[in-house]
């Protein structure tokens, strides 16, 4: 089958069927991300929470440099914990340092485990040194998951006096 035109992708994008939407933003995996993100886009308010998921994670692997204040805004703001939870791990694959701060109030302030869970995960993702505060406190938590989080980030950005710490 021959790969679909950037102007078949964006008629199916506009669908009713949602596995007609899944297809196309799934095709957009060999489209650059000038022409791929302007499509993204089109379905991150989607009534399916799952399509929504897709294309928050393609924006963290089609960087442009819009993507980082889209993924922000819905970190900040969406109220589905889950959707919130996708835009930290998206930032964290964008790798970019900017996103220090708001990995950082996200996993101070949000209420959802699983969000502060993808947020301790990017801030180790993006590999700077200033998260180590936030992951040792990490390690004190109730929830395993996020002490786990806490070591696997503490690993990424190469935090050697932690190990006594984490054992």
């Amino acid at each position: 089958m021959a790969a679909l035109s950037l102007q078949e992708i964006s008629t199916q994008l506009e669908s009713p069927n949602l596995r007609d939407r899944m297809v196309a933003l799934a095709n957009l995996r060999h489209v650059a991300a000038e022409d791929a993100v302007p499509l993204i886009k089109k379905v991150l308010d989607d009534e399916s929470l799952q399509l929504r998921s897709m294309a928050i994670f393609a924006l963290g692997i089609k960087p442009t440099p819009e993507c980082y204040s889209i993924l922000v805004k819905i970190l900040e703001n969406d109220p589905d914990y889950g959707i919130r939870a996708d835009a930290a791990g998206a930032l964290g694959y964008l790798g970019d340092a900017r996103a220090f701060e708001v990995l950082s109030r996200a996993f101070y302030e949000d209420t959802d485990w699983l969000v502060r869970f993808s947020a301790a995960v990017s801030l180790g993702n993006i590999k700077d040194p200033r998260a180590r505060q936030i992951l040792l406190q990490a390690l004190d938590s109730k929830e395993v998951v996020l002490q786990q989080a806490a070591i696997s980030a503490l690993g990424e950005i190469k935090d050697i006096e932690s190990v006594d710490k984490i054992l």
